[in-house]
C-alpha cells in the first residue's frame, strides 16, 4: 500500500546536519516513510531557530508539491495614477508609504507629505545627532523618509492576525530589495544598513506611476468645511502657509509627532489617553547573550547573534523586553532639544559586539492621572518630564544617563560604566531616580522584573550589563478615535487616523498593515461617491 504524501512536512535539522536541498529531501522522505523518488518537489516556507530544552536546532516548515515558489508582489503592482489627487497622506513612514502603495494599486492618486527629508540628506542630520548633539526637530531618527523604522533593525514580525496582509507587505519589501530570506524566516528582519535602500526603491516606484511626495513639508493645520452639522475634511495647511486640497486626509504621523496631537486638540477633535510602556535600554556584550542562549553551541558558524524575549506579567504592570537588537547599537532618538531618548537598531548581519533591548514597564492612564498628569495628553507630559530629567542627569547634552545593572539592583548610582555602543556617550547616574522623578513609580517594578529575568537567564545579571535611559517612545500614549468599520474619524468626515501615532499599530509591520486597511477603506468610500 502506497503511503500518503502530505502537503506539509515539519523537519528538525541539527546544527551540524547538512541542509542543502538533497539532504532535506532525504530527511523528509525518511520521516514520511516513502522513497526519495516518490517525493514531490520540496519548498522551505518557514525557518525558525529552536533553542528549547537545551537543544539548538533549526525547525523547517516545508511544502511538498510541484508548484513553483509563490510569486511575490508583482501580481498586484501599482498602476499609473493620472487623475488629480484626491488624498493627502501625512507621514511617509510604513503606514503612509503602504497606504500610498495600496491606493496606487487601485489607481487612486495621492500626495504624501512628510516634515522630514529623504533618506540620503536625512543621514547627515543623524550624524549631527550622534557627533554634535544637534537635534533637528524635523529630521532625526523619528522623522523623515520611512519614519522611525528606516534606521532601525527593520523587524518584520508582528502579532497582527491579518496574515494575508502581513505576507503581502513582506512580499512588497522583498520585491524592492529586501533580502529574500524575509519570505521564510520566522522572525524576519532587514537591517538598518539595507532598509533605507528598500524605502527609497518603494518611493521611486510610486513616483514612477504618478504618486507625489513632498518632503520638508510639515503640516500645521487641518482644513475643514461645515456640511450641515458635520465637519468635512478639505485638505491641509503646511507650515509655510501653502494649502493642499483633498477629499481624504490620512494622519500617519508616528508616535512622536506631538504637535499633531496639539493641532487636533486645538481643532476640538477628541483624543483619548491610552496605556503605553516606559523604561530603559539594557545593553550586554553579545557574546554573553550568545552563551546564555546557546550554551556549549555559542560561536557555532550557523548561529546568528542570539536574541531573547522576556515578559513578567505579574501584578497590574507588566515588565517586558521591547525591540531587542542582537548585534546592534543604541542610538539617540530625541526629537526636540533638551531631552534624551534612546532606541535600538541593528545592521543586517547583526555583527556588533553588543546586544541591547528596551526593558520597559507598562503604565495605564489611571496610574498616570494618579501622579498628577491630567487630560488626554497626560502620557505625553509624562514622557517629556522623564526625557528632560534624563537630559539634565546626563549633563545637558545627548549623552545618556546610565547605571550598571548590579548597581541598579543595589539602589545606587554607578561610579564607573562599561563600554557602550551609544556614540554620544554615557554618563554615570542613577537611572532609577530619573524614572521615578516623574511621580510615577517605575524603578521598583522594573527591579522586580529584572530579578525575575535574571533567574530565567543565568548570567543576565552581570557587571557588564548596563541600563541606559530613557526608552520612552515604545508606542503612542494617545489614541485618535476612529470608526471600527469605515476607519474614519467620527468627528471629521474624510479624516483617517492611522498607524502608530493614532494608536492603532506598534511596529513596522502592524503600521504597514494598517496603512493598507485604510487605503482599502478610502477606495471603498470614493467608489460609493462615484
Amino acid at each position: 500500500m502506497q503511503r500518503h504524501v502530505p502537503d506539509v512536512v515539519e523537519l528538525d535539522i541539527g546544527l551540524d546536519e547538512p541542509d542543502d536541498e538533497a539532504s532535506l529531501r532525504s530527511v523528509a522522505a525518511r520521516k514520511i516513510g516513502v522513497a526519495i523518488d516518490a517525493l514531490p518537489a520540496l519548498h522551505v516556507r518557514k525557518r525558525a531557530l529552536d533553542c528549547r530544552r537545551g537543544r539548538v536546532r533549526f525547525h523547517l516548515t516545508c511544502e511538498l508539491g510541484e508548484q513553483p515558489p509563490e510569486e511575490i508582489a508583482e501580481s498586484r503592482p501599482p498602476r499609473e495614477v493620472t487623475q488629480p489627487g484626491r488624498v493627502v497622506i501625512v507621514g511617509d513612514g510604513p503606514c503612509g508609504l503602504f497606504c500610498a502603495y495600496e491606493l496606487a494599486r487601485r489607481g487612486i492618486a495621492c500626495t504624501v507629505v512628510d516634515r522630514g527629508k529623504p533618506v540620503q540628506p536625512r543621514r547627515k542630520d543623524l550624524k549631527g545627532l550622534t557627533r554634535k548633539a544637534t537635534v533637528d526637530p524635523d529630521s532625526n531618527y523619528c522623522f523623515g523618509e520611512g519614519g522611525a523604522g528606516t534606521y532601525s533593525d527593520g523587524k518584520l514580525y508582528t502579532r497582527s492576525h491579518k496574515r494575508g496582509d502581513v505576507r503581502d507587505v513582506i512580499e512588497v519589501l522583498a520585491e524592492h530589495g529586501a533580502p529574500a530570506a524575509i519570505l521564510s524566516d520566522a522572525r524576519p528582519h532587514i537591517g538598518s544598513n539595507l532598509l533605507p535602500k528598500v524605502i527609497t526603491a518603494l518611493r521611486e516606484r510610486l513616483e514612477g506611476v504618478g504618486v507625489q511626495f513632498r518632503f520638508g513639508s510639515r503640516v500645521a493645520d487641518l482644513l475643514t468645511q461645515e456640511r450641515g452639522a458635520r465637519k468635512v475634511v478639505a485638505g491641509v495647511r503646511l507650515a509655510d502657509g501653502e494649502e493642499l486640497e483633498a477629499e481624504r486626509v490620512v494622519l500617519a504621523t508616528g508616535h512622536s509627532a506631538r504637535d499633531v496631537f496639539d493641532m487636533l486638540a486645538e481643532l476640538g477633535h477628541p483624543l483619548e489617553a491610552k496605556s503605553f510602556a516606559l523604561g530603559v535600554r539594557i545593553e550586554h556584550p553579545q557574546p554573553l547573550i550568545n552563551r546564555i542562549q546557546y550554551g556549549q553551541h555559542a560561536g557555532h558558524p550557523k548561529l546568528p547573534s542570539a536574541a531573547y524575549r522576556l515578559v513578567d506579567s505579574r501584578g497590574e504592570r507588566a515588565v517586558f523586553s521591547f525591540c531587542m537588537c542582537p548585534g546592534g547599537f543604541i542610538v539617540p532618538a530625541s526629537t526636540s532639544p533638551g531631552e534624551v531618548v534612546v532606541n535600538g537598531m541593528s545592521p543586517s548581519k547583526r555583527n556588533s559586539k553588543y546586544a541591547n533591548s528596551g526593558m520597559v514597564v507598562s503604565v495605564s492612564p489611571q496610574q498616570i492621572e494618579a501622579a498628577g498628569y491630567r487630560g488626554p495628553l497626560a502620557g505625553v507630559h509624562l514622557q517629556r518630564t522623564i526625557e528632560q530629567a534624563a537630559f539634565a542627569a546626563a549633563g545637558s547634552d545627548l549623552s545618556a544617563p546610565a547605571t550598571r545593572l548590579v548597581d541598579f539592583l543595589a539602589h545606587r548610582a554607578s561610579s564607573t560604566l562599561p563600554q557602550s555602543s551609544y556614540v554620544p556617550g554615557l554618563t554615570a547616574a542613577d537611572v532609577g531616580e530619573v524614572l521615578d522623578g516623574s511621580g510615577v513609580t517605575f524603578a521598583a517594578r522594573l527591579e522586580e522584573g529584572l530579578r525575575r529575568f535574571g533567574r530565567q537567564l543565568r548570567g543576565f545579571i552581570s557587571e557588564e550589563a548596563v541600563l541606559v535611559g530613557v526608552e520612552s517612545r515604545t508606542s503612542s500614549p494617545v489614541r485618535v478615535p476612529r470608526h471600527d468599520e469605515s476607519l474614519q474619524s467620527p468627528y471629521v468626515d474624510g479624516l483617517y487616523p492611522a498607524g502608530e501615532g493614532a494608536g492603532y499599530a506598534g511596529g513596522i509591520m502592524s503600521a504597514a498593515v494598517d496603512g493598507v486597511r485604510v487605503a482599502r477603506a478610502i477606495a471603498g468610500a470614493l467608489a460609493e461617491r462615484c
